[in-house]
């Protein structure tokens, strides 16, 4: 046996004192093996030294409370450390680019100019009028996709037509709409 199967066995036997026994002597010598090398990976992959810190922490935690799912048949201890790491990275990372609540605006929404109700109801007005004046074939398809929340297949199935002529439809149904409206 090689020193790197020694190696790795060893990491195994470690993992599974942990699982059986919460065997604090074996995940310190986990921690102090891996702990910094996770930091350093973290950081080689652009996460701050604060960040590379407090993912390491949870990964460790993690280690510790979640042996019992280390599997040394789908995985080396490395290659399942190192997995919880990079997931644990991406979830800090997009955690910080999400507002927190208290940046969120609460209570009600302003009420809308009148101005700007004047416009939504001309536009909706212009939109039931450029509806109107579709073929009927046309305007069939177009209800059915937008208002009744159909997919194109399953208009076709419900129409019998083939797809290729309900999307052509549509498309010519939008382009005229789009032409009346403007």
């Amino acid at each position: 046996m090689t020193v790197i199967e020694t190696t790795r066995h060893q990491w195994v036997a470690e993992i599974t004192r942990i699982r059986d026994h919460q065997d604090q002597s074996a995940f310190a010598a986990l921690f102090r093996h891996f702990a910094p090398r996770v930091k350093a990976f973290l950081m080689k992959s652009g996460a701050s030294e604060s960040l590379a810190e407090e993912v390491t922490q949870e990964v460790m935690a993690t280690l510790w409370h979640k042996a019992h799912m280390f599997d040394p048949a789908r995985a080396s201890v490395a290659t399942w450390i190192f997995t919880i790491a990079r997931n644990r990275k991406i979830d800090a990372l997009r955690k910080q680019r999400r507002p927190e609540p208290e940046d969120l605006p609460w209570g009600p929404e302003a009420e809308p100019d009148q101005e700007d109700i004047l416009a939504l109801q001309q536009d909706t007005e212009q939109l039931a009028r450029a509806l109107q004046e579709l073929p009927e074939k046309q305007r069939d398809l177009v209800e059915r996709a937008y208002f009744g929340d159909l997919s194109h297949s399953e208009i076709a199935a419900a129409t019998g037509l083939p797809l290729g002529t309900i999307k052509s439809r549509i498309r010519l149904a939008l382009e005229r709409m789009r032409h009346t409206m403007k």
